[in-house]
C-alpha cells in the first residue's frame, strides 16, 4: 500500500518539474537521485555491485528499457495532465497479465481476469474518445490533455509491462539491489546523452515546487519503489505484486485534481473507475482461481 500511494503521487511530481525543465532532463536528474539512493540501499544490505560477465547484458538490456518506458512517460505527462497519465500508465497491469498469458505462461487467463482486462481498456478508449472541452479545461487547470499524449502514455504503459517481466528472469542472475542500482546509472547516462543532444536544459527558472518535485520521484518513486518491486518480483509473479495498484489510478486522479486543477469530469471519473475495477478483477487472489475452473 506504501508504494500504491507514491506511485499515486508520481505523475503529479513529474508535472511539477516538467513545468520547468525538459522531460527527458527531468529523467535523467530523477534518476541520478534515484542512483545515489541505490548506493546507500545496496551499502546497508551489503550488496556487492561489482557486475559479473553474465549480468553485463540483462542489466544494460534493462537500462535501456528504463530509458524508453520513463522517457515516454515524462513526454506524455508534458502532452497530457497527471489524471490521465495516472490512468494511462496504470494500464501496465493488463498488459503485464496478458504477456504472460500469451508469450510466458507465467500466469493464465480465465473470464474473470479477461472481464477485468476488458473493463479497464473500455474505460481508457472511452476517455480517448470523448471530444473534451479543452477551452473549459485551460480555465481550471494547469495542463490540458492530448490525445496525441494519453497515446504516448500507453505505450509507456506497455514499455512498462515488457520490462516487468523482464526484470523478473533477469532477478534468477542478478540480485535486486545491484540490478536496480545498475539500470539506473546507465539510464541515467542515456537521458543525459539524449538530453544533451535534443534538448535546451536551463536551471535559471526552477522553482521550488519543481525541485520537490524531482526529489520525490528520485528518492521515493526512482529510488524506493523501484528497489521494494525489485524484491517483491523474487516472490511473486509480476502480477500479483499489483494486488493493491487498483488504488493507484485513483489516487492519481485525485491528487491531480486537488494539486494541479484537473478538470474532474464524469468521464474522467468513469475511466478511473474501470482501470481501478480491472486492475481489481485481474488480481485477485490465486484462491478464487480455483473456484472458477
Amino acid at each position: 500500500m506504501l508504494t500504491v500511494a507514491l506511485w499515486g503521487g508520481n505523475p503529479v511530481a513529474v508535472s511539477y518539474s516538467i513545468d520547468t525543465l525538459p522531460p527527458i532532463a527531468v529523467a535523467g536528474l530523477r534518476f541520478a537521485l534515484a542512483t545515489a539512493f541505490m548506493f546507500v540501499w545496496c551499502r546497508i544490505e551489503g550488496s556487492r555491485l561489482r557486475l559479473e560477465p553474465r549480468q553485463t547484458l540483462p542489466v544494460s538490456l534493462a537500462a535501456v528499457g528504463l530509458f524508453l518506458q520513463i522517457g515516454t512517460f515524462n513526454i506524455g505527462v508534458e502532452l497530457s495532465n497527471s489524471s490521465h497519465a495516472s490512468m494511462m500508465i496504470n494500464t501496465f497491469v493488463m498488459w503485464v497479465v496478458l504477456i504472460e498469458h500469451f508469450i510466458t505462461g507465467g500466469d493464465r487467463l480465465n473470464l474473470r481476469k479477461v472481464g477485468g482486462v476488458l473493463i479497464a481498456f473500455a474505460g481508457v478508449a472511452a476517455l480517448l474518445l470523448q471530444e473534451e472541452d479543452h477551452a473549459g479545461d485551460a480555465a481550471t487547470s494547469l495542463d490540458a490533455p492530448t490525445l496525441i499524449g494519453d497515446a504516448i502514455l500507453l505505450l509507456s504503459a506497455f514499455i512498462l509491462a515488457v520490462k516487468i517481466v523482464y526484470v523478473k528472469h533477469t532477478l534468477k542472475v542478478v540480485e535486486p539491489g545491484k540490478l536496480i542500482f545498475w539500470h539506473d546509472a546507465i539510464g541515467v547516462a542515456l537521458f543525459c546523452a539524449y538530453s544533451a543532444l535534443f534538448e535546451e536544459v536551463r536551471f535559471s527558472g526552477l522553482t521550488t515546487a519543481a525541485t520537490l518535485g524531482l526529489l520525490y520521484q528520485g528518492i521515493f518513486v526512482g529510488g524506493l519503489c523501484f528497489a521494494l518491486q525489485a524484491v517483491l518480483l523474487r516472490h511473486h509473479s509480476a502480477s500479483q505484486i499489483a494486488v493493491f495498484s487498483f488504488a493507484t489510478p485513483l489516487v492519481g486522479v485525485g491528487l491531480g485534481v486537488l494539486m494541479r486543477g484537473d478538470l474532474l469530469t464524469a468521464w474522467l471519473f468513469v475511466a478511473a473507475a474501470c482501470v481501478a475495477a480491472g486492475i481489481f478483477l485481474v488480481n485477485l487472489r490465486l484462491s478464487a482461481d480455483a473456484n472458477d475452473g
